[in-house]
């Protein structure tokens, strides 16, 4: 089974294809943070992360979409944003056909680290050791996005 991992934001989004198949560990397939310009058109910005979530869906084929859910910050602009990516993401996925799974960022601490206290961190030191990542993948986004996906398959209980 392969999940699409994406940890959603505007100016930076995490994806991840993560890929297991049976008694096997867990795969990356293909990471990256693709980013908008931030001199663009907020509309464009949706646009562009649409195309790429299309594109990765196309060409890897993933069966479940994992997802983070919004974590509430004081700054509600960056929040609202965020939800308008989120719904373009999960829009494109439901143009596919994909199932969604949404977690939290706790769930996904407590997935991937053992406890949902965990800090940055440790969750990246948590998603090096259970998946191998290539090592010129350092942005964060990239890596939650892996973790995010990971939640997804503890989560389903893949065999």
């Amino acid at each position: 089974m392969r999940i699409l991992g994406i940890d959603p934001g505007f100016e930076r989004l995490g994806v991840a294809v993560v890929e297991k198949e049976k008694r096997s560990k867990e795969q990356v397939i293909f990471s990256e943070c693709f980013k908008t310009n931030s001199k663009l058109e907020f509309s464009e910005r949706l646009r562009l992360i649409g195309e790429e979530v299309r594109k990765i869906i196309k060409k890897y084929k993933p069966e479940v979409l994992a997802i983070e859910t919004l974590f509430l910050t004081t700054n509600h602009k960056t929040v609202m944003r965020v939800a308008e990516a989120r719904g373009v993401i999960l829009y494109e996925a439901a143009r596919q056909s994909l199932a969604a799974f949404e977690a939290s960022p706790p769930q996904i601490k407590v997935a991937v680290a053992g406890h949902g206290g965990a800090d940055k961190a440790q969750i990246i030191k948590m998603v090096k050791m259970l998946v191998r990542v290539d090592e010129s993948k350092k942005s964060d986004d990239e890596l939650d996005a892996i973790a995010i996906a990971l939640t997804a398959f503890a989560h389903l209980k893949l065999s």
